[in-house]
């Protein structure tokens, strides 16, 4: 049974006609697995959708408001339509409270797990409105939700990627150059497991993890500068 989605919509100050659309943007393929009959699909065609316009409208901006060069305008751009931001604009809305998952995902409050399938469905809700409302909409939506949040960004250089962010901030506030160690690694050659851990002099700061080295090295960074505040 499709869920009554009215307290959402009126935080995004949108009604649907289509409700079967504004209900298939909140699907993930987990709930399909044990609901098989459910009345619509799930997410990832309007994720694929709303991604598109994301970038388009993101990118558009940027062109027009900005004689920037281009990369800067990418590296803005990036900081604009990410995993984590969009995560965190989902959250803004309660969309958690809404979405389809199976009873595993729902349990499941790992928290980069969860910001993926938040962000994945604010591309979906960003795709059904373009769907129902046309381009224009959409691109308000992004404006007044996203694109709010870039003089917040340049202010405090969040474009920057985590690691610049924290050697930068490090040796601007206590003089010292941040340094990473390998701490271990594990799983076979083709699916390599890293973690690393993030250094001010002796002392360690936080751990990172990833698939590579330097995605771990990154991840450590970012929990670093969640750790110092920074």
């Amino acid at each position: 049974m499709l869920k009554n989605l009215k307290v959402l919509e009126d935080q995004l100050g949108l009604h649907f006609q289509s409700q079967e659309l504004i209900n298939q943007a909140l699907v993930h393929r987990s709930y399909l697995n044990e609901n098989r009959k459910f009345a619509v699909g799930n997410n990832e065609r309007l994720e694929f959708l709303g991604d598109a316009v994301l970038e388009l409208v993101v990118t558009e901006y940027l062109y027009k408001h900005y004689t920037n060069p281009e990369g800067d305008l990418t590296n803005w751009r990036a900081s604009l339509v990410n995993s984590h931001m969009l995560a965190k604009l989902a959250r803004e809305l309660n969309i958690e409270d809404f979405l389809y998952l199976s009873k595993g995902e729902s349990k499941d409050k790992n928290t980069k797990a969860r910001d993926q399938i938040l962000a994945n469905c604010f591309e979906a809700i960003t795709g059904a409105i373009y769907l129902e409302f046309g381009y224009q909409a959409a691109a308000k939506f992004i404006m007044e939700r996203l694109l709010v949040k870039l003089d917040h960004i340049l202010k405090n250089k969040l474009f920057l990627d985590p690691k610049t962010r924290f050697q930068e901030s490090a040796q601007d506030k206590i003089g010292v150059t941040p340094h990473y160690k390998l701490i271990k690694e594990y799983g076979p050659d083709h699916d390599k497991h890293f973690v690393v851990g993030l250094y001010l002099n002796e002392e360690k700061i936080s751990e990172g993890q990833g698939s590579s080295k330097q995605e771990a090295q990154i991840d450590a960074a970012a929990e670093g500068l969640k750790e110092k505040k920074w």
